[in-house]
């Protein structure tokens, strides 16, 4: 994980290969996650059916991918500097879909606390999401975590 800190940090990071990109990004999730304080069941489970279904994972090796996300989250530095090293290593398209995974993080407790929403406000410029994108975003995880019941 530090090796994957370092090129996360290096002054021109190239795009990662795709284990390297699936980390960093559960990484962002389990960092709104905690960002109020808490770290629910109910946010894991969450993390974990978003690796599930972003990457074709089963149960188990999403939960593998989210502990090596949580090891790689505790030792990486402050959010904004987080997030603009993903920014620069990750598309945008991959990035409007990260926002709304973070969304479904968010209100996977049933409760859009003021700090994870605070911190979505944060990462989802930083990521280059506007924020009437990521109002979309937040929208089209309302639904699905509506449709699911």
């Amino acid at each position: 994980m530090i090796d994957l800190l370092r090129r996360l940090f290096a002054p021109d990071p190239a795009p990662f290969p795709d284990p390297d990109a699936r980390v960093a990004l559960a990484a962002l999730l389990v960092r709104v996650a905690k960002s109020d304080g808490t770290y629910l069941p109910a946010e894991i489970a969450r993390i974990d059916r978003i690796l599930v279904a972003r990457y074709g994972l089963n149960p188990v090796e999403a939960m593998r991918l989210r502990a090596q996300a949580e090891d790689v989250e505790r030792d990486a530095p402050d959010t904004v500097r987080f997030t603009r090293a993903i920014k620069a290593v990750v598309p945008w398209e991959d990035r409007l879909g990260v926002v709304e995974a973070l969304w479904s993080v968010v209100i996977a407790d049933g409760v859009r606390g003021d700090d994870e929403a605070a911190i979505l406000r944060t990462v989802a410029p930083l990521l280059g999401v506007s924020d009437p994108d990521s109002a979309l975003a937040r929208h089209r995880a309302e639904t699905a975590l509506a449709a699911r019941g």
